[in-house]
């Protein structure tokens, strides 16, 4: 690849393989004095706990149904979310919220969109004992871990013991997806001084995206993540979805209806957009997010602009290849998908 204002010195190979993941990626180092940085590439310190968050991310025993995973909600063919409004949870439940991408969730400031969880351990534990998710229990989910002898072994290796425990559970899944990071996009590459990265147009798009306000919140590398906004904030947004955002965590009024900033890295993938699933395009998220949050309502060319430039943030997508689970023992406890 050929640079105008850079050299190659700039970009650092990084390679990790390990059963699951595989990740080759090179390093980005910013030299534009932007409000956004490059995303960087993963760095795996312990491939043998990815290794198994990999392989419990994609096992759906880890639900009451034995068919709802991690994955099922947060596709990772699929920008790491499932592209409905509202997930579906045990027996068709419809969820009460968007299933936000898990790609770059690292970066995130709180987990959920109300931040409720602190990070990416505490998350990984909530929808496995949600009612309205996976609706196991953390015991059941141990018990039936435990009686996988394939899954012994795993747990071995990685934390030196045979005994399970929710905490190990939660420890490797969040391992897993915290290289779940999506590098090299074409905003990445001009951003590292890649002259020739951006088109005329996606340029012009990055200009009103910052001239216009929206990077107040859509900030940082994840462009996003990083605050708890109010949604609604010249003109109220209308929804019928029950979430009241912040205020379930804090109990605070003031607090009601602020959402964490989604990032908006791999947007192009991650439709419908809003914490409800309001808006199933870019074009019409943008009309929304500008009369709503700056009081700006864009032209056709100028909306046609911004969304150009944010399908400029659809980053490398990790190379996962699916894992063979385990097998389940005689004494390993049977799914029961139809049961009350």
């Amino acid at each position: 690849m050929k640079f105008k204002t850079l050299s190659a010195a700039l970009f650092t190979t990084a390679a990790v393989s390990v059963s699951g993941v595989s990740m080759a990626y090179d390093e980005i180092v910013s030299v534009r004095q932007e409000p956004v940085q490059p995303i960087q590439p993963a760095k795996v310190s312990d491939p043998q706990l990815v290794k198994l968050g990999a392989m419990l991310f994609f096992d759906p025993r880890l639900s009451k149904s034995g068919f709802i995973s991690c994955n099922s909600c947060h596709n990772l063919s699929r920008g790491g979310s499932d592209n409905l409004k509202t997930s579906i949870g045990d027996k068709w439940q419809e969820g009460p919220i968007n299933s936000p991408t898990v790609l770059n969730s690292s970066l995130n400031v709180a987990q959920f969109w109300d931040g409720r969880a602190a990070d990416l351990k505490e998350q990984a534990g909530g929808p496995i004992a949600n009612p309205g998710e996976m609706a196991f229990t953390h015991e059941l989910a141990v018990e039936m871990l435990q009686s996988v002898p394939g899954y012994t072994v795993e747990f071995r290796k990685a934390f030196g013991t045979d005994k399970i425990n929710i905490d190990m559970v939660t420890d490797a899944i969040a391992a897993f997806e915290e290289t779940l990071v999506t590098p090299h996009s074409k905003f990445d590459k001009w951003l590292a001084g890649d002259d020739d990265a951006l088109t005329p147009t996606e340029l012009r798009g990055w200009d009103l995206f910052k001239t216009s306000g929206c990077v107040a919140c859509h900030n940082g590398a994840a462009l996003g993540g990083n605050s708890f906004q109010k949604m609604g904030l010249v003109e109220p947004y209308h929804t019928t979805a029950a979430a009241e955002g912040r205020s379930a965590v804090t109990g605070k009024d003031a607090d009601r209806f602020n959402f964490k900033v989604p990032t908006l890295r791999n947007v192009e993938l991650t439709y419908p957009y809003f914490h409800d699933g309001g808006a199933d395009t870019l074009v019409e998220a943008v009309d929304i997010m500008g009369r709503l949050q700056l009081g700006k309502k864009f032209t056709p060319d100028e909306n046609a602009a911004i969304v150009a430039f944010l399908k400029t943030l659809t980053g490398e997508q990790p190379r996962i290849i699916v894992p063979i689970l385990p097998p389940s023992s005689d004494a390993t406890p049977r799914p029961t998908p139809f049961a009350d």
